[in-house]
């Protein structure tokens, strides 16, 4: 080890040069593939561990080469620099383990005794930094990483069913060891010879380079596998929602859909659309992605075979209710179904632990909430039917509680007196003009989407074509 030299001939610095170029190189490369690493995530726009540790394994290495040589010794004036280079030696296996049990080569109580040994290396890393050097320090390091790279290897050897990542860990481990062993011991003996542990570490740094590269392709296939499965899915669900509402000279209804991810578990239907009955379906099933949606289909298999009960709300959850019984793996759906009669001009409605329909009436919005018991959890439950007179110009909302729960930067939600708010006055519009009104709306207070969003807007407009 160098130490800070002034008035030094330019011999002198070009003899020190000619020594340090082995390192200063090799540390030049290893920390190139760390940089690259580096990009390579930050191009992919994804977080993925398995590169950034071998991208921190790599630049620390290759810093640590650089700081130890005599050249950046002779070039610092700051004090605390020898501690800090000392520092380094204990900090630089923490991103190797992380690295390991990304890859998936830690079992249980491997990566409980590598954590450990990852916790006291920072703690030899800290009283470096606070009291300076000691040579006890270098010496629980050395035994501390014989003994980790000893039982590493003893693993590796013992485990027959190892993949193809796992052989070339292996190998390269095997190699790096070779190394290891020897400059530790080296250490602890005071043998005064060159430090060849950077080249074991330039084999095991490509075979760990080749392992992340291979699984971050290999992720990236099978993401877009997914993301192909998932566009098939979502044009799938998108073909089980209804079309436009029938055109209908009293009623007037308008849907919109926006599901958080690519397949959602909102879901509506049209039970019943003609000049004189509108049937009006909307559902949202617990959790999001797959799972709701495949039990979204189910609501719609359902509610299709209820069709009999159209006239009935309450006959017709509680047949819903009896077909996804135990078919929905503790899953549940809330429900709410209204039936609008154009010859008795009246409207029935009854839900299943869903949000209350807003009736605009007259100007003023009313809730409407005749719950009971969720879907598909108790095969006991019953439900109940409300009727109000329809009068021309009524305007019903349905809609899911992704609406209401849309919460802003503050956490503060959307809510019900600002949805009812909404509904006021976008009354002179049409139903699809007002339903795009609602969606914007939350839209813009929201943060994020963290659910989905369904509205279905339905006017009475007796003996008026759309």
């Amino acid at each position: 080890m160098y130490v800070p030299t002034s008035g030094m001939t330019a011999d002198q610095v070009l003899r020190v040069f000619r020594h340090d170029a082995p390192s200063l190189l090799f540390g030049a490369m290893i920390m190139a593939v760390g940089l690259v690493a580096a990009a390579f995530s930050e191009i992919r726009r994804k977080h993925d561990p398995i590169l950034i540790y071998l991208a921190l394994l790599a630049g620390l290495y290759g810093l640590r080469m650089w700081m130890q040589t005599g050249m950046f010794f002779m070039m610092q004036s700051w004090s605390f620099y020898p501690r800090v280079s000392s520092a380094i030696d204990y900090v630089v296996p923490i991103p190797a383990i992380l690295f390991l049990n990304a890859a998936g080569f830690l079992h249980r109580r491997m990566r409980s005794a590598l954590y450990v040994l990852g916790i006291v290396l920072g703690l030899l890393a800290l009283a470096t930094l606070v009291v300076g050097w000691r040579p006890i320090f270098t010496e629980i390091n050395a035994v501390l990483i014989i003994a980790s790279v000893t039982t590493l290897v003893l693993i590796s050897v013992r485990r027959r069913s190892l993949n193809r990542d796992a052989i070339v860990i292996r190998r390269g481990l095997l190699i790096f060891a070779a190394f290891i062993f020897w400059e530790n011991f080296r250490t602890l003996l005071g043998i005064s010879l060159s430090d060849i542990e950077p080249l074991g570490f330039v084999v095991f740094l490509g075979c760990l380079g080749y392992v992340a590269a291979r699984q971050t392709l290999q992720r990236d296939l099978q993401l877009g596998e997914i993301q192909k499965e998932l566009e098939v899915a979502k044009r799938i669900q998108l073909s089980i929602l209804p079309a436009a509402f029938p055109n209908s000279a009293n009623f007037s209804v308008a849907a919109r859909y926006v599901p958080m991810t690519s397949v959602a578990g909102d879901f509506y239907d049209f039970i019943m659309g003609d000049d004189t009955h509108a049937g009006l379906l909307i559902a949202d099933v617990s959790g999001h992605g797959i799972p709701a949606a495949l039990i979204a289909s189910m609501v719609k298999v359902a509610a299709t075979s209820q069709r009999a009960n159209a006239a009935d709300p309450a006959r017709l959850l509680a047949g819903m209710n009896a077909i996804l019984c135990g078919n929905t793996q503790d899953q549940f759906v809330t429900a709410a179904y209204a039936y609008l009669d154009a010859q008795s001009r009246d409207l029935r409605y009854s839900a299943a632990g869903h949000p209350p329909m807003l009736l605009l009436h007259g100007g003023e919005v009313r809730e409407i909430a005749e719950n009971g018991l969720i879907l598909a959890v108790f095969d006991f439950a019953t439900y109940t039917n409300i009727a109000f007179p329809l009068e021309p110009g009524d305007r019903l909302l349905l809609y899911t509680d992704g609406v209401v729960d849309a919460a802003n930067a503050q956490g503060d939600f959307f809510g019900q007196d600002a949805l009812s708010a909404l509904l006021r006055q976008t009354a002179e519009l049409p139903p699809s003009n007002a339903a795009d009104r609602i969606i914007a709306a939350v839209q813009q207070w929201s943060a994020a989407q963290n659910d989905d969003l369904t509205v279905l807007v339905c006017d009475y407009t007796p003996d008026r074509q759309e």
